[in-house]
């Protein structure tokens, strides 16, 4: 299986810091936060990786290089100086992803997850790996007891935690499941989301609940407190 990590992002809420590098490169811990998800990956067995740039995308190349470092293989999906948001910048990146289905992982999160346990139902265009809401949220999607999300339903609500895995079938009639407004540009700029829920209403996408550590690393007060964990020392 391929990984695709997004990696595009401005990180407003992370600025300045990211004014002069982009989040994904922020140091935390012993390595870059992308670098801990190349090691996972690795981990995991997956040895080919797709890397989406937008925002100083130069500095990707330079940190990270073939991936060979890291026991992986890297190809870069450029999009210019703005990036294509996640849904766009997945459909830009198919050609190098193939026909098979792929991880797909948020380059600005953290979470102590093996990939091989997450598995793609047959029929279905995508699983999600979803968390309890942060700070007492609504959550994003709900999942029922048969493993099934749903946009609005009968089941626990539950946050996306960034982590997919997705067939290229999702894309297939993409357009559907968004609105005009929800799409502009050329190559197309759109959210993921949109189409997960439409997806969700034809019953085709599962999902499974990660209990253990996450962290969305988008703010400085996020940032420092996994820097805080990873840096404590193991308890035995």
């Amino acid at each position: 299986m391929k990984a695709m990590i997004l990696a595009a992002g401005r990180g407003e809420r992370l600025r300045p810091l990211t004014d002069t590098c982009p989040k994904p490169l922020l140091p935390v811990g012993d390595a870059p936060l992308i670098v801990h998800h190349l090691r996972a990956l690795h981990r995991a067995g997956i040895r080919e990786v797709v890397i989406n740039t937008a925002w100083l995308a130069e500095q990707f190349a330079d940190v990270l290089g073939d991936g060979s470092a890291f026991g992986v293989s890297i190809r870069y999906s450029p999009e210019g100086a703005t990036g294509l948001e996640t849904g766009g910048g997945i459909l830009h990146a198919l050609p190098l992803l193939g026909d098979a289905p792929f991880l797909v992982v948020n380059g600005d999160i953290h979470l102590d997850f093996d990939f091989t346990t997450l598995h793609l139902r047959e029929a279905d265009c995508a699983q999600l790996l979803m968390v309890d809401p942060p700070d007492g949220g609504h959550g994003d999607f709900a999942l029922d007891s048969n493993g099934r999300l749903s946009p609005e339903g009968a089941g626990t609500r539950l946050t996306y935690s960034g982590v997919a895995i997705i067939h290229p079938a999702l894309f297939a009639g993409w357009r559907a499941g968004l609105s005009r407004e929800e799409v502009r540009g050329d190559p197309p700029i759109f959210r993921l989301a949109p189409v997960l829920r439409h997806a969700m209403r034809q019953g085709r996408i599962g999902g499974q609940h990660h209990r253990g550590h996450w962290t969305d690393a988008g703010t400085p007060a996020a940032l420092k407190a996994l820097e805080t964990r990873l840096r404590a020392p193991s308890k035995r």
